[in-house]
C-alpha cells in the first residue's frame, strides 16, 4: 500500500462519515451541506485511488462524479424551494387583446 492509497483510506474513513451523519439529520439547508461535500470528498477519493493504482479509468469516474454532484445539489435545493413549476401559458392567455 502506497502513500495515495492510505490517504484515499484515510479521506474516506475520517470524511465521509460526517457527510453521511450531516446528510441524513438535521434541517433541509444542512443536509445539503452534508451532501454537496459527501461528492467533494468521494471526488478526492476516487482521485488519491487512482493514482496509488495507476488507473486513469478512475479519473474519468472522478471527473464525471464532479460534474454531476453540483447537478444533485441542484435538484436538492428544488425540492426545498418547493418543486413548484410555474404553470405553462398558453397563447390565448399570453395576449388577451388579440
Amino acid at each position: 500500500m502506497n502513500a495515495w492509497l492510505l490517504a484515499a483510506c484515510g479521506l474516506l474513513t475520517a470524511g465521509m462519515p460526517p457527510c453521511v451523519w450531516r446528510a441524513c439529520r438535521g434541517a433541509p439547508d444542512q443536509r445539503l451541506t452534508g451532501i454537496a461535500l459527501g461528492g467533494t470528498v468521494a471526488t478526492a477519493v476516487f482521485l488519491l485511488t487512482a493514482r496509488g493504482l495507476d488507473r486513469t479509468s478512475y479519473v474519468d469516474l472522478a471527473l464525471v462524479l464532479a460534474v454531476l454532484s453540483p447537478t444533485g445539489t441542484l435538484v436538492f435545493c428544488r425540492c426545498l424551494a418547493g418543486g413548484a413549476r410555474q404553470p405553462r401559458r398558453t397563447g390565448a392567455e399570453r395576449a388577451p387583446g388579440r
